[in-house]
């Protein structure tokens, strides 16, 4: 079989034609018979890489074995996942090996079989990008954004353009190729920006979210740029006419796109059932749909990855089908078909072909480096302009010119039309390697989210006077948590002269989705206009309020995130609403009074609060076993027994300071159990913490509202059984979770600490070997963390 192939001339203008015969085998070699039959043919000839199946299982296994060596060691410099992968692919590729030797071109059939896999990860990995992103939040990106969205694209293209005139003297402009690939050096990428902060755990930070709504805004004007540039050259080269089909064409898709699939895809969210898992078939009917999308974007005479994009856009984002669509394909996608494209773009860098750069290649090198300039410094200007400290600027420019498996896309396309010459498609890739590699370690260098919560003012329990209103924040995570907090509260002095502020926040996990989401429910009834994460958490709350509407005041937020960085919504609420007490549920919980539940990214999030708070911290731990049985604020008032577990420390002065409020209700009967040493030892506490805790207790001992116990026990083992024989006793139990404090009261204990979240006394009243109906609340008092 013969064909015309089309290669570029040495000035990468011009195209040349030859004849290239390719030679075809009926029927090809798929699946081989295996190794013992390929042994015991007659004929030895034939090998076992002949067959396209085990040749493209030990490319794929040679290329993820060689991926995880190289990231293992780098991974330790922040270099993201994806440098591996394409470093992989440069060391098996022609660069080390030769034409003849490299792992992709052990046969003919290897270049379009391993190139096609590769391609349906880029296909997949663009769909799901536009499946995640939420076009309507442009609308709610403020004009800070908007500003730096568009000038960060188009001042860097103008300066681009400008150079590779002056560069080229304008011979190429007129066919509008230069400002097609100017486009690309200048672009912003927004699933490159998302990956990236991602992956430096920023996103919901404040400058996360300004680079996700700039890049977002960015990634908008670099596609209508590049739609421009597109219909500028199809102009000159075709004329009017075929221009104006163009634009017909590409209106008649867009029209398709917003008034039949969309509707269609919402159609498909209305047949969920009952459980809210999409219907399967409604998942097969949109998979085939993005098969399709390739061929009608090449319709309109658009590179192939805009089908998926737009598809991906037209899906509804989030739950049910978005959140379907992104579980289902994101592990193989990730995990399987991205992987094959990165290796497969750098085993197509040839390194050694840079020694003998064209003139076409040292132009566009030059425009490509000042549109990175060029966008560096307009990003630096606009966030000085935007009052942001100089080490955050220099961050949120570092993000704003990161590249990333877009470009790469875009470059590998652009190699495969024979836009640009392989030279040049070798220097855009190692311009891609090092910047993607040096923006990470400089952004989590310069930038720390967790400075801005470093709060030198006390915002404690303790500094909170008894009379003035105490601000709390309730965090959810599953329904259980609801009940829990509210019996809670209930335990608390609930009068007007002692009020709380209660700030509910719903933890959402981030799925179907690219940008976070931070709700301020205005109103204790009211929730989002498409979808309501919260309806009811926001029910439960309202009955809260409506029955102590003298003592407590409610707001409900509601923040949709990854887990890795749920830490920055809590603790930014912190700061903005002058908490005094978080409180965390525990990671583990009850689902029907003996089967146990656990989430180790809430875990996760636990430790990240204990450290990070601004306030004082709360982890409440529900300990009963029988969930019919208590309920506190079901039970009358004589029957609610609060107790408090001393020992010493901040942590349990914290604790006392919360039993004194809870002391104030005349239907709680608290009782606070101090625990001392038979033999005292100087070495196991702080002076100061001494004096600080005689004074608490002075207090204590003194009121007439509470009872003081006293006992004397001399090591872990005692303390365990006196608690043991007294935990039936109270629905409530609070204690400090004294973190790497040893005292003889617990020695020995701390041996067999499961979870440290809770300190030791905490871990012993959680265990199983405790019976009883209890809410343990264990106490962690503001950490003073220095800049």
């Amino acid at each position: 079989m013969s064909r015309l192939n089309k290669t570029i001339d040495g000035n990468g203008m011009g195209q040349m034609e030859k004849l290239v015969e390719v030679c075809l085998v009926f029927p090809p070699k798929v699946t081989s018979p295996g190794l013992p039959a390929l042994l015991l043919e007659k004929d030895r000839n034939g090998k076992l890489l002949d067959y396209s199946g085990p040749r493209l299982q030990l490319q794929m296994l040679v290329i993820f074995v060689l991926t995880q060596i190289l990231h293992s060691l780098l991974k330790n410099l922040g270099l993201p996942l994806f440098i591996s992968q394409i470093l992989a692919g440069i060391i098996l590729g022609p660069t080390f090996f030769g034409d003849q030797f490299s792992l992709v071109t052990i046969s003919e059939d290897s270049v379009p079989i391993l190139g096609t896999v590769g391609d349906f990860g880029i296909l997949f990995f663009l769909f799901l990008i536009g499946v995640k992103t939420d076009v309507s939040s442009i609308f709610n990106s403020g004009m800070k954004a908007v500003y730096i969205g568009i000038l960060t694209v188009l001042v860097p293209l103008a300066s681009c353009m400008i150079t590779i005139t002056i560069l080229q003297g304008g011979g190429d402009l007129n066919l509008g190729r230069s400002f097609f690939l100017a486009t690309t050096y200048a672009g912003t990428s927004f699933p490159v920006i998302q990956y990236l902060l991602t992956e430096l755990r920023i996103l919901n930070s404040e400058l996360g979210r300004l680079g996700l709504s700039a890049a977002l805004i960015g990634d908008i004007v670099t596609i209508v740029m590049t739609l421009f540039g597109i219909l500028l050259r199809v102009w000159f080269i075709n004329g009017t006419k075929m221009a104006l089909s163009h634009i017909g064409l590409a209106m008649f898709v867009t029209v398709i796109g917003a008034f039949v699939l969309r509707p269609a895809m919402k159609w498909m969210e209305k047949q969920t059932s009952e459980t809210g898992h999409i219907k399967d078939v409604c998942f097969y009917v949109v998979v085939v749909v993005f098969m399709l999308s390739p061929r009608l974007s090449g319709l309109i005479h658009l590179q192939a990855k805009y089908g998926p994009i737009m598809l991906g856009l037209v899906v509804p984002e989030g739950p049910p089908l978005g959140s379907a669509l992104v579980e289902k394909l994101d592990p193989i996608t990730s995990e399987l078909f991205l992987p094959v494209f990165l290796a497969t773009s750098g085993m197509r860098c040839n390194l050694s072909n840079l020694k003998e750069p064209t003139q076409f290649t040292k132009d566009h090198a030059v425009g490509a480096a000042v549109a990175l300039v060029m966008k560096f410094g307009v990003s630096w200007v606009l966030a000085m302009f935007c009052e942001m400290p100089i080490r955050d600027s220099v961050a949120f420019s570092l993000i704003m010119i990161s590249k990333g498996i877009v470009e790469i896309a875009s470059y590998s396309s652009m190699s495969d039309m024979r836009v640009m010459t392989n030279v040049m498609f070798c220097f855009l890739m190692i311009m891609v390697i090092f910047v993607s590699s040096v923006v990470p370690i400089l952004v989590k260098w310069l930038y720390d989210p967790s400075k801005k919560y470093l709060c030198f003012k006390k915002r404690t329990i303790m500094n909170t006077k008894l009379n003035q209103e105490l601000r709390l924040i309730g965090c959810i995570h599953v329904p259980g948590n609801v009940n829990s907090i509210i019996s809670l509260l209930h335990a608390c002095c609930l009068t007007r002269e002692s009020s709380i502020a209660l700030d509910v926040l719903h933890l959402v996990k981030l799925s179907g989705r690219a940008t976070p989401v931070f709700i301020a429910h205005n109103g204790i009834t009211k929730t989002m206009l498409n979808r309501s994460y919260s309806e009811n958490v926001i029910v439960a709350f309202s009955e809260f309020q409506r029955n102590n509407s003298e003592a407590v005041s409610v707001k409900v937020f509601t923040a949709v995130s990854p887990p890795n960085s749920m830490y920055e919504d809590i603790c930014k609420l912190a700061v903005d609403r002058l908490t005094s007490f978080i409180i965390l549920p525990f990671h583990r919980w009850c689902i029907d009074g003996s089967t146990e539940s656990e989430d180790q990214t809430i875990r996760n999030l636990n430790f990240s609060i204990l450290e990070m708070a601004p306030c004082s911290v709360g982890i409440l731990v529900d300990v009963r076993r029988n969930l019919k049985g208590l309920k506190i604020k079901d039970k009358s008032p004589s029957s609610l027994n609060i107790a408090v577990i001393f020992i010493g420390g901040q942590d349990d002065r914290e604790a006392l300071a919360l039993a004194k409020r809870i002391s104030l209700d005349e239907s709680v009967s608290l009782t606070v159990i101090h625990l001392k040493a038979k033999i005292s030892l100087d070495s196991f506490r702080a002076e100061n913490d001494g004096v600080l805790d005689d004074e608490m207790l002075c207090d204590i001992r003194g009121s007439v509202k509470l009872t003081y116990l006293e006992e004397q026990v001399e090591d872990g083992t005692e303390t365990s059984k006196f608690l043991r024989s007294i935990v039936e006793n109270y629905q409530l139990i609070i204690v400090g979770r004294r973190y790497k404090y040893e005292d003889p009261q617990t020695l020995g204990l701390g041996e067999w600490c499961e979870f440290q979240e809770i300190g030791i006394i905490g871990d012993l009243l959680s265990s199983s070997d405790f019976v009883g109906n209890y809410f343990l609340l264990i106490v962690q008092q503001q950490q003073q963390r220095s800049a």
